[in-house]
């Protein structure tokens, strides 16, 4: 019991959180609970109703609240499923876990904050769900924090400041540089920062992880993008293999593995040209030589037939690769 210092306000407050959450409001439960009686409950949720109904009005939000007779209390209904349920919770927190995008301590941060959001019965169905791949979740080697610094990075794009950053390269080496924040991406892992160089202008894009950053700052420049220029992540995204940046070309390959289906994921610009006895010819728009990591991966199932270049160096390649084995 909260007893008598526990005011109105607190106490409409701390039954609007339990409708948030997705709690089904008890005004008998409740009426112990705060030490007053149950009308004085029934009020503070008819107040709360009084206000999504102004909120609605203003925001066009359809939230409103519904009796359930079975459970004999108040639940937040919200028409446009825009409130997190165990279902959105498990998806979320199973994406997370296999992302390994974060290490354990923020991985732990924001599987809570998002089990948080939804009522004690579902969050322990779901918790029962993932508390074995959570207990044995292993962080990526570099376990630095990253939650921060992306925020941080975003900001930087959005108000489009010029950033110096200190970085470690797949060497070890460390190196400055001053650039022009694009975009953030994740893929295979990792984060990554999409940037132009400060003194380039407007070509392609290079692509940093952001847990190689190890210190950044604003330099006091700001930077302007043409709209015709404007960088498009989201079409930078499916152009990408591996997060290898370089010049757009276009590749045209026949493929007859076992799932065409796959390749059309993985490739989202891919388009099938032609296809004759299970054997498809695709092509597609890609960046730099990530592409050439997923082909060598489909092993004899595919052959690359444009550009020139790339298929030579792919025969160089299968040659080098068979001195291995001889």
């Amino acid at each position: 019991m909260y007893g008598e210092k526990y005011t109105k306000v607190n106490r409409v407050l701390a039954i609007y959180e339990k409708f948030t959450r997705g709690d089904v409001v008890n005004k008998k439960q409740l009426s112990k609970i705060f030490g007053v009686s149950e009308k004085t409950i029934q009020r503070d949720i008819q107040d709360i109703g009084a206000y999504l109904d102004n909120y609605k009005k203003l925001t066009g939000n359809l939230i409103n609240i519904k009796y359930i007779r079975d459970k004999n209390g108040y639940y937040l209904n919200g028409k446009d499923n825009d409130i997190l349920n165990k279902e959105d919770a498990l998806a979320i927190c199973k994406i997370l876990l296999e992302s390994r995008a974060f290490c354990k301590e923020e991985i732990h941060h924001l599987i809570n904050s998002i089990l948080n959001q939804i009522d004690s019965t579902q969050r322990k169905y779901v918790n029962d769900l993932i508390v074995n791949e959570l207990f044995n979740f292993v962080s990526l080697k570099h376990n630095d924090t990253l939650l921060s610094k992306i925020w941080d990075l975003s900001e930087f794009i959005r108000l489009r400041q010029v950033i110096n950053i200190n970085y470690i390269k797949v060497d070890g080496v460390e190196v400055k540089r001053t650039l022009k924040p694009l975009a953030i991406i994740f893929s295979e892992y990792y984060f990554y920062l999409i940037a132009y160089f400060e003194d380039v202008h407007f070509d392609n894009p290079t692509v940093f992880r952001i847990d190689r950053i190890t210190n950044y700052k604003v330099n006091g420049k700001k930077f302007n993008i043409p709209e015709c220029q404007r960088f498009k992540d989201g079409e930078f995204r499916n152009r990408i293999q591996f997060m290898y940046s370089g010049e757009l070309i276009t590749v045209k390959f026949k493929f007859w593995g076992s799932s065409i289906e796959a390749v059309l994921d993985r490739l989202p610009t891919a388009k099938v040209i032609k296809e004759q006895d299970n054997k498809y010819l695709i092509e597609a728009e890609v960046y730099g030589r990530g592409i050439l990591m997923w082909i060598m991966s489909q092993m004899q199932f595919i052959e690359v037939i444009e550009p020139i270049e790339l298929r030579e160096e792919i025969k160089k390649i299968i040659g080098e690769m068979t001195k291995n084995y001889i």
